[in-house]
């Protein structure tokens, strides 16, 4: 008995010494263990590198707080557990949930100044004991570190998306928006833009939205080709100081100083964002009496070094059924009308610049050709498979696709507008006379890496004929276009800075429930869930009593 005691005893020993070991240890080393098939709750790398780096308190607004709709409150449960993951690995991560509408008496003025903010609501319909209601939800957050502060998006609203696809959909972004805002808010060194002028290329105003989100990660400095006109190599080293190029619809040629400034700065390493029109015409141009205008061939004196770096735009435009209406105006006011020329890309995600973007919204884009040669080429922008392309000059007028449109003749296939060139690209001046001299010209070039769009007009995003878009969403088709996401991924890829692109790109499978599938079987469902557990319950008092009556009956 002694014995069996003492062996009791020391099984216990070890049980606390070890248990405190483990406590002690846990001290020291730390790990969460996420079960689930998509790792949703494991932070990428980057996420991780960044979270760490914070190094003062920086606090975390959620205006999900309270009782919420079934599709939001996954939305709320899911930012909380990614909050707390985030909290896990740095305590300055401070985080809190609040209910914009728990006091009746404050709720007003609250809603009132989040308005001011830019927090727009979405409205829920809600059904509680047969009464109908509108509830709004805020799904926004803000984060705040010193006197700094920056607004987070919770919510996607995609195009011919149902609530709950929306809902996955931010799901899968929330990581990309919570550490996309520590990284505004923390980014100490920045890489320099060079943003191209003097060749009549689109006014500031005109992609100031670009602009300033790019400014948030970025240094961006105005660059003139011709400022030094009789130093044309001092004009080179200057822009070789700059990461990125950033050509935006140019609308007057190129020199062949100008040129070969830029063909050199690109076989040096220099990455650059191409966004040009080979055809002249803008709605602008639509708006006289007769509502008509010819588009013809604009001549940028580029066609020969796209077509060394592999790729050919066209005078020709693209027509697509599938486009965003525009308004014209009519003796009973604005009215909407087809307008092909506006084609919406929806993304095929082939790629992290274009994974997880809703639609992109062009305006008289070009088809472009795709050259063989050794640089790999990757679409990024493709129009839909109910498009085609139609040659310049060509008249064209507002009313032009109101008398009814043959959908057969719309069977070209899509026809490719934005490509990513990547590779050792080789100079357009390679066994030419060059335009000046250089001490060491550079012929074939390191590897590198460009994007070419056939529409300048993709960074005009936030304007429809020259007019502001309210709160960036369009009145026709109720969207907000996503070119600021997709032009912010692609010069985020074109400076390596992949991190936040892999965010972006992270899926999360959050399993839907089939509602027709639900509402037929609801019986048997029910049945399964409620009356078999009940069913084997009940047997099993049955045959317990049964055999206990039958053993003590005895």
């Amino acid at each position: 008995m002694e014995a069996a005691k003492q062996k009791s005893l020391k099984q216990l020993g070890i049980v606390i010494i070890v248990a405190l070991a483990l406590n002690f240890a846990g001290n020291f080393y730390f790990k969460r263990f996420d079960l689930t098939h998509d790792k949703r709750f494991t932070l990428s790398q980057s996420s991780l590198d960044i979270v760490e780096s914070v190094e003062e308190p920086l606090y975390i607004d959620v205006f999900l707080g309270g009782q919420l709709p079934p599709e939001f409150k996954r939305l709320q449960d899911e930012s909380r557990q990614l909050l707390e993951e985030y909290k896990a690995h740095n305590s300055n991560i401070i985080f809190n949930f609040i209910d914009p509408l728990e006091d009746e008496a404050k709720a007003t003025q609250y809603v009132q100044e989040l308005y001011a903010l830019g927090f727009t609501p979405t409205n829920i319909n809600s059904v509680k004991q047969g009464k109908k209601s509108l509830i709004q939800v805020f799904p926004w957050a803000i984060a705040n570190i010193g006197q700094k502060s920056v607004k987070v998006p919770l919510l996607v609203n995609n195009f011919g998306n149902n609530a709950g696809e929306n809902i996955n959909k931010s799901v899968q972004l929330l990581e990309f928006a919570f550490t996309d805002a520590i990284m505004k808010l923390t980014l100490k060194e920045k890489k320099k833009i060079a943003i191209l002028k003097g060749n009549g290329e689109i006014g500031d105003k005109y992609m100031s939205d670009f602009l300033l989100n790019l400014r948030e990660y970025y240094l961006l400095g105005e660059f003139n080709l011709d400022s030094l006109k009789n130093d044309q190599p001092k004009i080179l080293e200057n822009l070789k100081r700059f990461d990125l190029a950033i050509i935006a619809k140019p609308t007057e040629a190129f020199s062949e100083e100008e040129k070969y400034i830029l063909d050199q700065y690109i076989m040096n390493g220099g990455k650059s964002l191409w966004m040009v029109d080979k055809v002249t015409i803008d709605l602008d141009s639509l708006r006289n009496e007769a509502q008509t205008a010819l588009a013809y061939p604009r001549d940028l004196n580029l066609d020969d070094m796209f077509f060394k770096y592999g790729i050919r735009i066209n005078n020709r435009l693209i027509q697509d059924l599938l486009s965003t209406p525009i308004s014209v105006q009519s003796p009973n006011g604005e009215v909407a009308v087809d307008w092909l020329y506006s084609p919406i890309i929806k993304s095929e995600e082939n790629h992290p610049i274009n994974k997880n973007i809703n639609l992109v919204k062009l305006e008289f884009a070009n088809q472009m050709d795709l050259l063989k040669n050794d640089i790999k080429k990757t679409v990024l922008l493709r129009s839909s498979a109910q498009s085609r392309d139609v040659g310049v000059p060509v008249q064209i007028g507002l009313n032009q696709f109101m008398e009814g449109l043959n959908e057969d003749d719309y069977n070209k296939g899509g026809q490719d507008i934005g490509v990513l060139l990547e590779g050792k690209f080789t100079s357009v001046y390679k066994n030419r006379i060059k335009p000046f001299g250089l001490v060491k010209p550079t012929d074939d070039g390191v590897d590198n890496k460009m994007i070419i769009i056939a529409d300048g007009d993709i960074v005009n995003y936030n304007y429809v004929n020259k007019k502001p878009l309210q709160g960036g969403i369009d009145q026709w088709t109720q969207q907000a276009y996503s070119n600021k996401e997709f032009l912010l991924n692609s010069v985020n890829y074109l400076l390596n800075d992949n991190g936040l692109i892999n965010i972006r790109s992270k899926d999360v499978q959050l399993q839907q429930l089939d509602r027709q599938k639900v509402q037929q079987e609801y019986t048997s469902a029910q049945f399964m869930t409620v009356g078999l557990p009940l069913l084997i319950l009940g047997l099993f008092g049955i045959v317990f009593t049964y055999l206990r009556k039958r053993k003590y009956g005895k």
